[in-house]
């Protein structure tokens, strides 16, 4: 994947945020700048070099605009206007964009890759609810499981370092909420996911040069005091 220049991105519309044109023929992507799910379909405009096709419409999700829910009646993040229709599902969308726009395409025809892939697909679910759940637990005991999943996972294909050798979808699934998850361990518990876990270090390592990954990387202090907040943790 060729270098990326640096995106210069509109800013969040709030309350008061004028509504773009709706069904116009633009391809729009609804999103949030700090949203994990939101990220995945983000990342993946990004690698398939679709900044100009899909156009971000950021929201404050904090006070985000009425008009939205007109829009995409359940109100969440991502969504995406398209050959006038609105879609949503990170998972769902990720492979729409895949399949539908110009580009590297993302997920490889190989049956064993596919197989994995989407049992890796399946189990986000497991994953993302487990860490966040752990949050209010004990996260050393509970969290060691899932990620121990992602490294036995990483295993699998040696013609890369990624879940299905090459950058795919896949990983693209996974990297938003690991990003998250690995900085809030660290900074709040002390809990070093990679340690014993030399795949999935390699893996965070290669993931952080790709430029359409690293873009949409969320600000660490933004994020841990968000947890905070969320989670009722103390320090």
């Amino acid at each position: 994947m060729a270098t990326l220049s640096k995106e210069i991105l509109p800013p969040p519309l709030d309350a008061t945020g004028v509504q773009p044109p709706l069904f116009d023929g633009t391809t729009r992507l609804y999103t949030s700048y700090a949203c994990p799910f939101a990220q995945r379909v983000w990342i993946t405009r990004n690698y398939k070099g679709l900044q100009e096709e899909i156009k971000l419409v950021p929201l404050n999700l904090q006070n985000r605009p009425a008009w939205y829910q007109d829009v995409y009646p359940p109100t969440k993040v991502p969504s995406l206007e398209h050959n006038w229709k609105i879609t949503g599902g990170s998972l769902d969308l990720i492979k729409y964009v895949d399949s539908n726009f110009e580009g590297p395409s993302l997920f490889p025809d190989d049956r064993e890759k596919k197989k994995l892939g989407e049992e890796l697909f399946s189990y986000t679910h497991t994953f993302v609810r487990t860490v966040y759940c752990s949050f209010e637990g004990d996260p050393a005991k509970e969290t060691g499981p899932v990620f121990d999943y992602l490294e036995n996972a990483l295993h699998k294909f040696d013609d890369g370092p990624f879940f299905l050798g090459q950058f795919s979808l896949v990983d693209i699934a996974y990297v938003t909420f690991v990003e998250r998850f690995q900085i809030f361990l660290s900074e709040v518990f002390k809990i070093d996911i990679t340690a014993g876990r030399p795949k999935l270090a390699v893996w965070i390592e290669e993931l952080n040069k790709i430029d359409a990954y690293t873009q949409t990387k969320t600000d660490p202090k933004k994020l841990v005091e968000c947890y905070k907040n969320r989670f009722l943790v103390s320090t």
